[in-house]
């Protein structure tokens, strides 16, 4: 099992239309039978406005697959690209860390 972080580093004053964002999206991810998504926010983090997305996946292979949105019927697809429309605008930069759950 893999832990996946989405860490954002965001604009000023755009965290919370990020949040809202990442929280449909997990929404409708859990819909379409894929474990929840935490998200987070700093209280004290590197930098000042970091929204975090977690989610566990089985495996490398299996977070490709739905990366890559296979398994999600086009309905789905569309309102995945609906939801994340913009992000860029909210978002300096970010990075993505995977981790393997030891226990």
């Amino acid at each position: 099992m893999l832990v996946v972080r989405e860490v954002m580093y965001c604009k000023p004053g755009k965290v919370k239309p990020l949040v809202e964002k990442f929280v449909a999206m997990s929404k409708l991810s859990e819909k379409m039978g894929m474990g929840p998504m935490r998200v987070m926010t700093d209280v004290s983090a590197e930098r000042y406005w970091t929204v975090v997305a977690e989610m566990e996946v089985p495996s490398l292979d299996a977070f490709e697959k739905m990366m890559s949105g296979q398994g999600q019927d086009a309905a789905a697809e569309k309102e995945f690209g609906r939801i994340m429309e913009g992000y860029h605008e909210l978002v300096d930069t970010g990075k993505r860390e995977i981790y393997r759950i030891e226990k």
